[in-house]
């Protein structure tokens, strides 16, 4: 599978004239204010503590989440780096604030982005015949290696129609669920990875995502049984997959790139399964043999 491009969803489109990702309320004009005060609401900081890290005092703060204050684009954007705000949202708080926003949001298919997407493919591909994909904020799949179709043999044509999405693929009855033997546990480790992503990210895409791929039905033919006869000790929570006649064993690593200054790249997320046992490394080496 190759990088392809990905739009904005349209349930999430702001009005006209108001760029993209930048929620109704802001554009409404809701000020900056309580748009801060939500934000270390919702990280659990004092406004003394966000103060001191911040260099600033708690009765600015306090101006500021009341509206008696207007702060400075670079207060605004010092504010969003200690509250780990994510890049999206903090074009948000400087538009709440009157100011531009600062970070675009380019096209995955856009020549700008040669460079990133033809990096991302060899990533992966050098990766092979490990698997390794790679997901937006809301697990729509961008790029793929051939590790990852080898996972997906037997789902049935009609989950494969873009734009794929990992998280149906994975959970839905028909994908890769039956085939998963401890079904249970990667299905509660996916969840609870989707449940701190909603936690960081004000995303109704992402918590429509989770909604729907909660209120799946496990399939009767999926299992939490232990390996028989293994005695294999695994370092982190694997995926045990079938796949022609074997079970196969990954544990899976994240990653995203540092300090990114785009919204699409901040939203990208790699994700590599490596091999949690011998014998599922002896197998996929005989793959790319």
């Amino acid at each position: 599978m190759t990088i392809v491009a990905t739009g904005t969803d349209v349930s999430t489109a702001p009005p006209a004239g108001v760029p993209a990702g930048t929620p109704a309320a802001v554009s409404a004009g809701r000020g900056v204010g309580p748009l801060l005060r939500a934000w270390r609401e919702r990280r659990r900081v004092s406004q003394l503590e966000l103060a001191s890290r911040a260099d600033s005092s708690a009765r600015h703060i306090s101006f500021v989440e009341t509206g008696r204050s207007r702060p400075s684009e670079e207060m605004v954007l010092r504010l969003a780096e200690h509250l780990e705000v994510p890049v999206r949202e903090r074009n948000s708080l400087l538009l709440a604030a009157g100011y531009a926003p600062r970070y675009p949001e380019t096209p995955l298919d856009d020549p700008a982005l040669g460079a990133l997407r033809e990096g991302l493919e060899r990533l992966i591909q050098g990766y092979e015949p490990y698997p390794a994909l790679v997901v937006d904020a809301v697990y729509t799949v961008v790029a793929a290696n051939r590790g990852i179709t080898m996972l997906l043999d037997g789902v049935p044509e009609s989950l494969l129609q873009p734009p794929l999405n990992a998280m149906r693929l994975t959970l839905h009855p028909e994908g890769m669920a039956p085939r998963i033997r401890n079904l249970g546990e990667w299905r509660g480790h996916l969840l609870a990875q989707m449940e701190r992503q909603i936690a960081l990210h004000r995303s109704e895409p992402l918590r429509a995502l989770y909604e729907e791929v909660a209120a799946y039905p496990v399939p009767e033919a999926a299992g939490d049984e232990a390996e028989p006869g293994s005695s294999v000790p695994y370092f982190a929570l694997p995926m045990r997959i079938e796949h022609e006649g074997r079970v196969l064993s990954f544990v899976s690593s994240i990653s995203t790139f540092n300090t990114p200054m785009d919204v699409t790249v901040s939203e990208l997320a790699i994700e590599t399964f490596l091999p949690a046992d011998p014998a599922t490394a002896k197998y996929l080496r005989t793959l790319g043999d």
